[in-house]
Formats: structure tokens, sequence, C-alpha cells
């Protein structure tokens, strides 16, 4: 198995994608919107990605954070919030917040889970600090260590309940970028006690999250010259040591404009920083051969992460969860 998750080019699988799904083994897949048209053909979909690998614990991702960034949308599926929504909730009304946010989370699971997608890109754990990239804006959970820990924790409860693992980004706290890493590297000049702030909704959720997500930003205090995708020492001694993560470690999306080098070389320092796996969302199947020839198969702890961070089976119906966070939120 190679430990790469890569995309597919359209809402079918290829001749050309399953004949490198056979050769190269990925370890997983990711969907976008162009990879799903609705309920029916998507399950279709991973019901082939499963059977084409002969792996019926195939990790098969998406994101669903909500708002904007949602592939599973409307008329086929109901509408989910931003996570400013509930930000905004939560400075009224903690625990409704909270309770609102799990019925969200818990919707997203069965929503997912219904189209054979086990694990979502989300809770974006990033604090939302004043002056940060607008790509963040929406994004965030709140601008206090607290407000984002409580929030982001019944995000992963809900999603959990509905039977998808959330993967938790970005560690180890993106907050203060002030530049989109789709288009250029940011760097974030804080000080050690000023970074404290950004570390603890992930220090605090370290120990019930399964999965998370490396961020494409140079944070010089820690590692003047690589960014924490490719840092070892923020993998090993912030991420792993310090925060107490051992759950699964995907890389952000490789083809960012905040890495140098070709897509190859940007895998291989991933794996090598401690990532687990590299989020090759554009690759082509050629470059999954390329991957394959240039990284090392995956290792007993990747395999071992991979085993834990598989969903348990999931309940609820979603119009009724729908329901509850309006409902929720309405109250707040």
């Amino acid at each position: 198995m190679t430990p790469i998750i890569v995309g597919l080019s359209g809402s079918q699988v290829t001749p050309d994608e399953r004949a490198a799904l056979q050769r190269v083994a990925p370890a997983g897949f990711i969907l976008f919107a162009r990879n799903i048209v609705d309920p029916v053909q998507l399950r279709a979909l991973t019901d082939d990605l499963r059977d084409a690998s002969g792996r019926d614990d195939l990790p098969i991702l998406t994101d669903q954070e909500g708002g904007a960034v949602a592939r599973l949308r409307p008329p086929h599926w109901p509408a989910t919030l931003a996570a400013a929504r509930f930000a905004a909730a939560y400075d009224r009304a903690p625990m409704t917040a909270i309770r609102a946010m799990r019925a969200q989370g818990q919707a997203v699971g069965r929503m997912l889970a219904a189209g054979g997608i086990t694990m979502n890109a989300a809770p974006v754990l990033d604090l939302a600090w004043p002056g940060a990239t607008p790509a963040l804006a929406q994004r965030c959970l709140g601008a206090t260590p607290m407000a984002v820990a409580a929030l982001g924790r019944a995000m992963l409860e809900g999603l959990a309940a509905g039977g998808v693992t959330g993967i938790v980004k970005h560690w180890p706290g993106h907050g203060r970028a002030t530049s989109d890493p789709h288009q250029a590297l940011p760097v974030v000049d804080a000080d050690e006690g000023a970074l404290a702030a950004d570390l603890s909704p992930f220090h605090t959720l370290a120990g019930s999250a399964k999965a998370g997500m490396t961020a494409h930003v140079l944070y010089p205090v820690w590692d003047i010259a690589r960014p924490a995708t490719l840092s070892p020492l923020i993998v090993q001694r912030v991420i792993r040591e310090r925060l107490g993560f051992d759950g699964l470690l995907l890389s952000d999306d490789l083809h960012m404009g905040a890495l140098d080098g070709n897509l190859p070389a940007r895998a291989q320092g991933a794996v090598a920083a401690g990532c687990d796996l590299a989020l090759c969302c554009a690759a082509t199947p050629e470059q999954w051969t390329m991957l394959a020839e240039r990284l090392p198969p995956v290792g007993s702890a990747t395999m071992r992460r991979l085993a834990a961070a598989m969903p348990p089976a999931g309940q609820g119906e979603v119009a009724a969860l729908i329901a509850e966070r309006d409902a929720l939120l309405a109250a707040a």
C-alpha cells in the first residue's frame, strides 16, 4: 500500500484510474464536487472503489465542513451551516450552540456514511484571529481556545455518532496566517507564548481525535526553513510529543502553492517529516505511479492508526437532526 490519498477526475472511475489503483494501491481516496452527482451515484462510486481495491476498510474522504466548504449540497442533501454560525451562537448560549453543532455533525455523518464516505476533513480548530486570511473567516469555530475546543469536540462526537471519523485541522494552528496557502506560503512569526493559545484546542482534543491534518504554514519559532507539513521538528516535537497526538496524520493537499518542488518531492518530504499519508488531491494516475516509486510502503505505525481511525456504525435520521440543529440555533 502506498501512503497517499488521491482524487478522481470525475463521477466514475476511469480505466486509467482503475489500472493505477490496482497497481499502486493508494491508502485511500478523497472526493470533491466533481465526483458527486446524487446519492445513488455517490454510493455506486464508493462501492466501486472498494471493489476495485479489494478493501472493505478503504478510507474515502471528503470536505464537508459546512457553509462554502461542502461537497454534498442541496437539492440532494440538506444545507450544512458554516462554523461561524455556531461560533456566533456560542457567544450567546454556549451549551445550546454545542448541542446544535453536535446535531449538525451527526447529520453530516449520516449523509456521508450513507454515501460510503468514512472520513470528513473537519473540524477546523484554527482560532479566528483578526486580520487572518479570508480563506478561513467563516470556517473557524471561534476566537477563544475554549469555544473552539468545545465546538470542535461536539462536531467530532456528532460525526462519530453518524458513522464518520472527523479529521481535525490544521495542526498546529493556522489561524494567525495572513495569506492563503493555496497561493503562497504563510509565515506566522508569533513566539512560543503567543502560540500557546493556538495550540490549546489541538492539545485539548489530541486524545479523542482519531485523525488530523497538517498546516502548510511556516513557524520560524520552531523551524525557520520548513512549513509544518514538511518539518520533522514540528511533526515530531510539537504535534506528536508536545500536543500528544497519536492519531492518523495527513498532510494538507500537496498541490498548494505554499510548497516548493514537484509533487513527488513534496510527498517524500511530508512522509519523511512524519505524516502518515500524503494528500495528493489532483494527482493523475501517472503521478500515482511516480509517487509509488518514490515513497516507502505504508508502515506498521500507520497501519495501526488507519485501523484505529475506522468509524463506528452510525445512527440517527438526517432530517430530524437538521431540524434539531435549526431549532437550537433559533433558540440561541
